[in-house]
């Protein structure tokens, strides 16, 4: 699912890391040379490619430039020193390079205010965000892109077919892809995103493709359990389902990777321990892609003027959450500073990808999620409320296939919040009484007032409990992904300066303290990147 190829004119060279497509043959890795004018040519067409793609450009005496499509599927973290710039879709990989705690974005995840910018919680790393551009030329400058365009609701036509251009565009994310039915699975949970997916893939390829769940807890479970049987009966899949109880299997369970102290990082799945057994489970069975329905929601969501609502993380409450003190509300004063401009895709939409591709990757297994589709999201923006208010299109879609009011109407909820509490009061209360007793350090810039200091040794805790696991296949195994290593040369070229080409990012070191470097073209530069070798 993942392809990369190289070319330069002798001069420039570009490599390129990107999804496939379908209907297009994959590309030869080695490098080609063409000329100057094929070369920019080319370069532009990279930077077209309808999925997810990262661009590595090297020039001698320039700063590299590594740039980040639209169409995000996995992170890209950047972390450098004074000779090397490093990549990786898993935070461990740049464990090293952490010098400590971001306050301002360790506020926002203590009241749950996700922004989507280039912080981490970690200084020392970044995010490299959605159409960004990293200039390195020894010291890290990001730029970040012009604000993504999007238009609101329109009035539909007498004879608008809203359920048919529903299942075109799905068709069109999903044949975006080279699928194979024989290594595609669909995660199904039985909620109306997943299944709309899934039984109209299932309508495209009968009998061909697998699903897979995690089965909830509470009284939503024997819903979720029908709920899905009479989804797959409806439409025909292959016979394997694969299931696994999210009870049994809970977080914070001892064998969770988060508990045993590996590299997690806290963006990654809340739901770690049964997702990643789910997901090994899903490999060992050969599966190569998963589809889920992730972005639904955000597909189908109400504006506020349509829907006044209270917004996630509302500084108003900090007064009442007494696990905020006076250091963690300084830095909130400071949440909404160096965000990302609006992005093609929704920007709490690139948070829930990245949050659920390292599990998938480490298993050498490509997340599809046809939801975050700029075609699937335009329809979205472009109908009026009454369709997506409640996710009545989704409901429509499913009740168009015969479904009963049992998936269409569901009485119960259905949510992972049953086994949340049920990890909490079984193998979270004995952690929690350790954590207490030992400590749990947090790094010496902690943003709480705990008035403790932690030393050298407590920063390498943090590390271990606190950024993403180091575990990996035999699909994935990399050390760190550098770009490029650069030699010392002469004083920075005319007219190269960052600042003028967009938006900056706080943080980084500005133009002025950067220093160009001699590259040679095609040295010291990964294969490949960013993203995994194709399974």
């Amino acid at each position: 699912m993942v392809e990369h190829l190289a070319v330069t004119d002798g001069h420039r060279t570009l490599i390129v890391v990107r999804e496939r497509v379908a209907r297009q043959l994959p590309c030869e890795p080695e490098p080609r040379t063409v000329s100057p004018a094929q070369y920019d040519t080319a370069r532009d067409l990279a930077g077209q490619w309808p999925a997810d793609y990262v661009l590595v450009e090297t020039t001698p005496r320039d700063p590299v430039l590594v740039t980040a499509g639209a169409c995000r599927t996995t992170p890209l973290y950047l972390a450098h020193d004074s000779t090397s710039l490093y990549g990786s879709w898993d935070m461990a990989d740049l464990s090293n390079h952490i010098t400590g705690l971001n306050p301002r974005e360790v506020a926002r995840l203590l009241i749950y205010r996700p922004r989507y910018s280039s912080d981490t919680p970690f200084r020392g790393i970044h995010r490299l965000t959605e159409r960004a551009t990293a200039h390195y030329g020894g010291h890290l400058f990001l730029r970040y892109p012009e604000p993504a365009l999007h238009s609101g609701p329109r009035d539909l036509a007498p004879d608008a077919d809203v359920l048919g251009a529903f299942v075109e565009a799905m068709d069109d994310a999903m044949g975006l892809r080279p699928l194979d039915p024989a290594k595609t699975v669909f995660h199904l949970t039985g909620g109306f995103d997943s299944g709309t997916l899934a039984t109209r893939a299932a309508e495209r390829f009968p009998g061909q493709l697998s699903t897979s769940a995690l089965l909830i807890g509470g009284p939503g479970r024997a819903q979720q359990i029908r709920r899905r049987k009479e989804m797959r009966s409806a439409v025909p899949f292959a016979d394997r389902d694969d299931l696994l109880d999210a009870m049994v299997h809970t977080p914070l369970h001892p064998e969770c990777a988060r508990v045993r102290g590996a590299l997690i990082s806290p963006y990654e799945e809340p739901l770690h321990h049964p997702f990643t057994r789910m997901t090994k489970t899903l490999a060992d069975h050969g599966a190569h892609t998963v589809v889920t329905g992730l972005c639904g929601d955000e597909m189908v969501a109400l504006s506020q003027a349509e829907y006044p609502h209270k917004a996630m993380g509302d500084l108003r409450d900090i007064p009442l959450l007494p696990w905020i003190g006076k250091r963690a509300s300084a830095a909130l004063e400071f949440a909404d500073d160096g965000i990302a401009p609006p992005a093609v895709v929704n920007s709490m939409s690139l948070l829930s990808l990245e949050t659920t591709a390292p599990v998938l990757l480490r298993e050498g297994i490509w997340p599809v999620h046809p939801f975050a589709d700029p075609g699937m999201i335009q329809l979205g923006e472009w109908l009026p409320m009454d369709w997506r208010a409640l996710k009545q299109l989704q409901r429509r879609r499913l009740a168009a296939l015969g479904l009963s009011e049992d998936v269409t109407r569901p009485a119960q909820r259905e949510s992972f919040a049953e086994v949340v509490q049920h990890a909490l009061t079984t193998y979270g209360r004995p952690l929690f009484a350790r954590m207490l007793h030992e400590g749990s350090a947090t790094g010496s810039s902690t943003p709480t007032d705990s008035g403790r200091q932690y030393d050298d040794s407590a920063k390498e805790r943090t590390a271990r409990t606190a950024t993403p696991s180091s575990s990996r296949s035999s699909t994935s195994t990399w050390p760190p992904k550098r770009f490029c290593n650069p030699h010392v040369g002469s004083a920075p070229r005319p007219g190269r300066n960052p600042r003028a080409q967009g938006p900056t990012v706080g943080g980084c070191h500005s133009p002025s303290t950067m220093r160009s470097h001699r590259c040679s073209p095609c040295a010291r530069l990964p294969q490949p990147t960013s993203l995994p070798s194709p399974p």
